[in-house]
């Protein structure tokens, strides 16, 4: 009898760091399904005019489990570089540093919204918002004043509703510090003496975070993993119990794969609506339910060694349209003279005007918010670019728990078949989290190839507690 095959859907961090987990333990064949052309997915690279760039603003937190870090410094080696967190928010057209710090709150923030955010802080016992949603958790937690200035607006621009209309567990997900106790404690680890371990700095890669993606997939084709790159699963074949098949195509044609077990790490609708014979109704229902933000990413390539000494900007503010703007040099500390690029970041839905304007039009969209914002580019722009995702967050609305319920236990029914990742689990999660989730994915797979469901449910619930570092 032969090595289980598992089939893995998707090339991102969890989909290869599952590849890698298992492969290593030669027990199996495993092979990997990637549509894109490169891997990492929204966490991956490429270059512009000899600089790499990623999909946005992505770091290495230093909260990762041991292992998984003990794991990609083994592959990295020296290119795996230990950084300073610096960026700054705009708040009431001020800027503070980002991570807070005491000294620089207390000089830069207005006089007022230092007293409000006391007063909320004083008045908390007696504070009692109605209702359960994102608006009210937060409100309970942080006071109004820092809810009204930066959590609120953020939360508009970010997904593209009220705070009032966001279920409750996106500010458990989404909010490390939804608490003023919590907040206090972030700032005063910027304090010599009360730091805690790691704080304040982040890994980055010197070749771009997608250096992380593309060594666990050298690792695993080392070890005897197949990766088909440019390739559509365009069906899971199931029988009404387990899941045995894949199909797919590339340009080379059609084929088919057999599997003992399929790891998919691609969004659920996409899996739900691959699945041969076709899902129930109701999941498919379902599926087309859970709702995504999109974001467009804008490129500038300035004529300059370096825009500012930030590696990240943040806009709450609404007068400002993007969320964040990165400076990819001051995270790898690239060196390549004359040239830099900025990374703007526009959510939107794929219904928006702005989601088909050109990068001319774009381009003028991120110099006119940079100006408003006080940072207004001097040097030449040389050209811009653009990438769109169409799912970089989910969104939680106020009942997205039933359709998502609906389709998670319909999926566990199956066997052979487990879901996992940012996408797989409709989690807006980090890299260190859907990391984990792959390592117990690979870890709950015996050398038959049968997987524990037992402990898969003790992970899963485990991943409940991950909390989106920033």
């Amino acid at each position: 009898m032969g090595r289980p095959a598992v089939a893995i859907l998707g090339a991102g961090p969890a989909g290869l760091g599952a590849a890698f987990r298992l492969a290593r333990r030669a027990r199996f064949d495993v092979t990997v399904f990637e549509r894109g052309r490169t891997v990492g997915g929204n966490a991956g690279s490429f270059e512009i005019d000899g600089l790499r760039v990623d999909y946005g603003s992505h770091r290495l937190h230093p909260s990762c489990r041991p292992e998984i870090l003990t794991d990609i410094r083994a592959l990295l080696g020296t290119d795996l570089l230990d950084r300073p967190r610096h960026g700054r928010i705009r708040l009431r057209g001020r800027w503070v540093h980002f991570p807070l710090q005491p000294l620089d709150l207390v000089w830069n923030l207005p006089a007022d919204f230092l007293a409000g955010v006391a007063r909320d802080a004083v008045l908390k016992p007696f504070r009692s918002a109605a209702g359960d949603s994102f608006a009210a958790v937060l409100e309970r937690g942080l006071g109004r004043t820092i809810c009204r200035d930066f959590y609120f607006p953020y939360a508009v621009k970010m997904w593209g509703l009220s705070p009032e209309e966001i279920d409750p567990v996106q500010a458990e997900r989404r909010v490390s510090a939804g608490s003023l106790g919590k907040m206090a404690r972030k700032i005063l680890n910027a304090v010599p003496g009360l730091k805690a371990p790691g704080s304040g700095r982040f890994f980055y890669p010197r070749r771009g975070y997608g250096q992380i993606s593309e060594a666990y997939l050298e690792a695993a084709l080392r070890a005897g993993t197949t990766v088909h790159l440019a390739t559509t699963v365009t069906a899971v074949e199931w029988d009404g119990v387990r899941a045995s098949a894949i199909r797919a195509s590339s340009a080379q044609g059609e084929f088919r794969l057999e599997a003992r077990q399929v790891l998919s790490t691609i969004p659920l609708p996409a899996l739900v609506r691959a699945l041969d014979p076709p899902a129930p109704a109701t999941v498919l229902e379902a599926a087309g339910a859970l709702r995504y933000r999109a974001m467009i990413l804008i490129y500038l390539v300035l004529g300059a060694d370096r825009f500012t000494e930030f590696d990240a900007h943040y806009f709450p503010e609404l007068d400002v349209p993007i969320t964040r703007l990165s400076e990819p040099k001051n995270y790898s500390l690239a060196e390549v003279p004359g040239i830099t690029v900025l990374c703007a970041e526009l959510p939107c839905s794929t219904s928006e005007a702005v989601w088909s304007a050109s990068e001319e039009e774009l381009g003028a969209l991120v110099l006119e918010a940079l100006a408003r914002a006080g940072i207004a580019v001097r040097a030449p722009v040389r050209r811009v670019l653009t990438r769109r995702l169409e799912q970089a967050y989910p969104i939680y609305t106020r009942g997205w728990r039933e359709p998502f319920d609906r389709i998670d236990g319909f999926l566990g029914s199956i066997d052979g078949l487990i879901t996992f990742g940012r996408q797989g689990l409709f989690a807006h999660d980090n890299t260190h989290h859907a990391l984990a989730m792959a390592y117990a994915a690979a870890d709950c797979l015996d050398d038959r190839g049968e997987f524990d469901r037992a402990r898969w449910a003790a992970h899963r619930f485990d991943f409940q507690s991950h909390v989106v570092e920033d």
